[in-house]
């Protein structure tokens, strides 16, 4: 606790609480917000992915949108030579590539190798699609939002001319 009263008035703090524990202006409230914890258990592994991925992938999910926020999350790991369809993602993507050698490729420009600690940032609207390199499995983490409830529009598949193209 902050003993000094203009540094604790300066910095919003109560003196009469713990530090932390409440703000100026803060009251007592049964309905303040409470913290929302998801455990691995609550979010079921996606395998059937055939649809828009080619070769062996596994999605798991990580958060969905809340409240007001629209962002939604999945560690999605590739199997080597597995990858997504082509796609679209209406207000971009982030990947955080956290393990493994990957590649990633927007339509009409080259396609790049990605490594674990890299971050790819995939401009909404842009068409493309990310997998793992022919040789090594590549496991990422994907944030991107939701607009008019939707996250992804999905396209055709990978060719392998497509994939393999340097």
């Amino acid at each position: 606790m902050y003993k000094h009263p203009a540094l604790a008035l300066a910095l919003g703090l109560a003196l009469s609480t713990p530090f932390g524990a409440a703000f100026a202006g803060d009251q007592a409230d049964e309905t303040a917000a409470t913290l929302k914890i998801t455990t691995q258990d609550d979010r079921a592994t996606r395998t059937d992915l055939s649809q828009y991925f080619t070769g062996d992938a596994l999605v798991n999910p990580l958060f969905a949108a809340e409240d007001a926020s629209r962002a939604t999350a999945a560690e999605v790991t590739f199997e080597p030579g597995a990858r997504t369809n082509w796609h679209v993602h209406p207000v971009g993507q982030q990947l955080v590539v956290t393990h493994g050698v990957g590649r990633v490729q927007i339509e009409g420009q080259p396609v790049r190798t990605l490594h674990a600690g890299d971050v790819v940032w995939i401009p909404a609207g842009a068409n493309h699609w990310h997998g793992a390199s022919p040789d090594h499995s590549m496991t990422h983490i994907a944030v991107q939002e939701r607009r008019d409830g939707q996250n992804v529009v999905w396209g055709d598949k990978v060719t392998e001319t497509q994939y393999r193209a340097q």
